[in-house]
């Protein structure tokens, strides 16, 4: 009986009978359900295969569980855990700076930390500084602190900068919100730099220790200037595992 040049599945002659036609067909079927099964070995959803060592057969992969990354062990593809300390952009492309505030909106709670990320921000109004809230929330629940010591009462935002001069886009800030789920104190550490108003090639270092007492986990930030609108800059918001 002749055969397929891949897959060696038997077929009818040119010289075989009528009458052997429907074993033949039978044959050749019951070699394709094979192999296709071979090829095929999924059996639940979310299964992918992968080539095997074994010639016209694949390896069933079954679907990982949340949270897992498909990577490469001993040569072949396997599902495992994401080593800690990867960050994921949030907000995508980043939250331009403009207007009375901006609100980057809908953090999701899967991860350990949050940093926050500003470029080139500047104010309308001169000497200005650049504000964060969590949640909308403008009530007396923050705590900003530079260096030790005693600090009595609340604050209605976080600061993040010194004044920043309006007219140079140069002010960068950055926050880390450690365990930002927790319902109960939220701590973060904040760096600024901005423009000194008066000599805007000097620049105002800042580095402070903040806190929020909001009891709900964090899900969104605004950013705004203590007096008029934001006119440059870019947010980006990091999850970090």
């Amino acid at each position: 009986m002749a055969t397929t040049t891949n897959y060696g599945w038997t077929t009818p002659d040119d010289t075989a009978l009528v009458k052997d036609g429907a074993a033949a067909i039978r044959t050749l079927g019951s070699s394709v359900d094979t192999t296709t099964k071979a090829l095929n070995p999924s059996t639940t959803l979310g299964d992918i295969e992968y080539r095997s060592s074994t010639a016209n057969t694949n390896t069933r992969l079954g679907i990982g569980t949340d949270g897992q990354v498909l990577a490469v062990s001993s040569g072949v593809p396997a599902w495992t855990t994401a080593s800690a300390g990867g960050m994921t952009l949030i907000n995508s492309g980043g939250t331009t700076l403009t207007g009375a505030s901006v609100t980057i909106s809908s953090i999701p709670a899967t991860y350990n930390n949050l940093q926050l990320w500003v470029r080139n921000w500047k104010p309308a109004i001169d000497d200005e500084v650049l504000i964060l809230r969590y949640n909308s929330d403008s009530t007396a629940k923050y705590s900003n602190k530079t260096g030790e010591g005693l600090n009595v009462g609340y604050d209605n935002e976080l600061y993040l900068t010194r004044g920043q001069d309006s007219g140079t886009a140069n002010g960068f800030a950055f926050l880390e919100v450690y365990d930002y789920t927790r319902t109960d104190w939220k701590i973060s550490l904040n760096i600024g730099i901005s423009n000194n108003a008066t000599t805007p090639a000097n620049f105002n270092h800042q580095l402070k220790a903040g806190l929020y007492t909001g009891t709900s986990a964090i899900s969104s930030i605004t950013l705004l200037s203590t007096s008029g609108n934001l006119t440059s800059g870019t947010a980006f918001l990091y999850g970090v595992k």
